[in-house]
């Protein structure tokens, strides 16, 4: 489990093709100072084991299914990579629930660059869209941020000068592509209320409410 507050922005070092898998080594500093094998890291977003460590640092493995949902496939060398470790029972909640399972990967439509904020415009798949809500929580890159306008085909965010500074979100540009999570309760909710009996219809809504 993540909260989305990027730690440090990390750098791709070396890609070693296994099978149809790909080693990942990436350099860090501060994640290292108690990252230890066995340990979740977030790279981009998608959560992923650490299977070895030095002291400059760390080697995770995005095997097929990763590959598949995520741009960890289409990484580069020295590319930047923003990084989270799991985060700890005894921390303080800074940004909402990230998994750290990427749901889909997006496309930048569209960026402005306003007075003190930067926004955002991320083009999602259709498979995705009961998930995303206007002021709602979503993941890219593995940030957290707040939906801020919603329409049938792109979400925006809104992003501040710190966030944008200090991930690799100021990197992106228009056609690049981007790791989406939602939020995982929608998800939850949905399973719910469509598993067995509990089907979501306008008159069960009515019954909840709404």
């Amino acid at each position: 489990m993540f909260t989305g507050l990027i730690e440090e922005i990390g750098k791709i070092k070396k890609i070693q093709p296994f099978g149809s898998a790909l080693r990942l080594t990436v350099s860090a500093k501060k994640i290292l100072s108690d990252l230890k094998i066995d340990d979740s890291v977030s790279i981009n977003g998608a959560c992923q084991t650490v299977v070895s460590l030095t002291n400059d640092s760390f080697t995770a493995e995005a095997v097929e299914e990763t590959l598949k949902k995520t741009t960890l496939g289409k990484l580069a060398i020295l590319q930047n990579v923003n990084l989270e470790r799991a985060m700890l029972a005894t921390s303080r909640f800074g940004g909402h629930f990230v998994n750290g399972h990427v749901d889909c990967v997006g496309t930048v439509k569209k960026i402005t660059v306003n007075q003190s904020s930067y926004l955002l415009e991320v083009a999602f798949p259709p498979k995705i869209s009961g998930y995303v809500v206007e002021q709602g929580s979503v993941c890219l890159n593995g940030v957290s941020l707040t939906i801020a306008r919603l329409s049938e085909q792109t979400f925006t965010v809104s992003v501040i000068p710190h966030t944008w500074k200090n991930t690799n979100l100021a990197e992106l540009r228009t056609g690049l592509e981007v790791n989406i999570e939602t939020d995982v309760l929608g998800k939850y909710v949905e399973r719910l209320l469509v598993s067995g009996k509990q089907k979501l219809t306008e008159v069960k809504l009515l019954e909840l409410g709404f």
